[in-house]
């Protein structure tokens, strides 16, 4: 089962864009919605879902959170479950300019654990002109999160780029993180260095696949890791067993999360 578990709906996508999401959905047997950030939380929420409650044979949704502002309560979130039908949060930490061991965020990690949520922090390649802090992307900084909450499912989204040694330090040290590997398959050098870091770490199994979407999509990004090994066929330079990247792109990432969601022809 093939599931893109970083995709993102703008809130103010026309039914052009939306119905590009849809066909770039159709390359996967599911795919994970992230909100995208913006000042309405409320409003960019409902939209989620309503579009993923609209598709639920295919999608679900993370809803926008920031914890040092939102009040966040067990109602509140459970508003966003059982209302919204959304299934995990995604935090943008330097986005909104918080650590991410901000004691509210701390309080919300609690309650996220509580209630068996995933968390996806989105932080990876801060666009150069956002005004996101960047001592706050740094994946390291997700460790102690990781420790103090250990049930807790985390992703690291983008593999925590331009950071990517840290995120692999965190996975190994902790069982409940993960990392989507979402590449750019133009950008040869990055993704080569990428995977191959992850394998001689040993953290292949720590991986999910994304594609990113709309930066990326799931047909370039699965051709591409799949024929990972031909990147630089010329050369001399190790390669990654292809069954290893095979596992990533196959994993079932909702199943990884403890996402209980029916899925049309899950289990193929």
């Amino acid at each position: 089962m093939i599931v893109d578990c970083h995709t993102h709906m703008d809130p103010s996508a026309d039914e052009t864009a939306l119905t590009t999401h849809l066909m770039a959905a159709e390359m996967v047997d599911a795919c994970i919605v992230l909100a995208c950030p913006g000042p309405d939380r409320h409003e960019i929420n409902e939209r989620l879902s309503r579009y993923v409650s609209g598709h639920k044979d295919k999608m679900v949704g993370f809803a926008l959170l920031d914890p040092t502002e939102d009040n966040v309560t067990d109602k509140t979130l459970r508003t966003i479950t059982d209302k919204l039908g959304l299934a995990g949060v995604v935090l943008y930490c330097a986005t909104h300019g918080f650590h991410p061991m901000h004691s509210r965020a701390v309080r919300f990690y609690e309650a996220a654990q509580e209630m068996r949520l995933p968390v996806f922090f989105h932080n990876a390649d801060l666009d150069p002109s956002s005004q996101g802090a960047l001592a706050y992307v740094q994946p390291h900084l997700l460790d102690e999160a990781a420790r103090a909450f250990p049930n807790l499912k985390i992703v690291i989204g983008g593999m925590g780029a331009p950071f990517v040694d840290q995120t692999l330090a965190v996975l190994a040290r902790n069982q409940n993180v993960y990392a989507d590997l979402t590449i750019k398959p133009n950008n040869v050098w990055q993704t080569y260095n990428m995977v191959v870091a992850a394998h001689e770490c040993g953290v292949m199994d720590k991986l999910v696949f994304g594609s990113g979407f709309p930066a990326g999509n799931a047909a370039d990004c699965i051709e591409t890791l799949l024929g990972f090994n031909m990147l630089l066929a010329d050369t001399n330079l190790p390669t990654v067993p292809r069954s290893s990247i095979s596992n990533v792109v196959e994993r079932n990432s909702l199943d990884v999360l403890g996402i209980k969601h029916v899925i049309e022809g899950a289990g193929r």
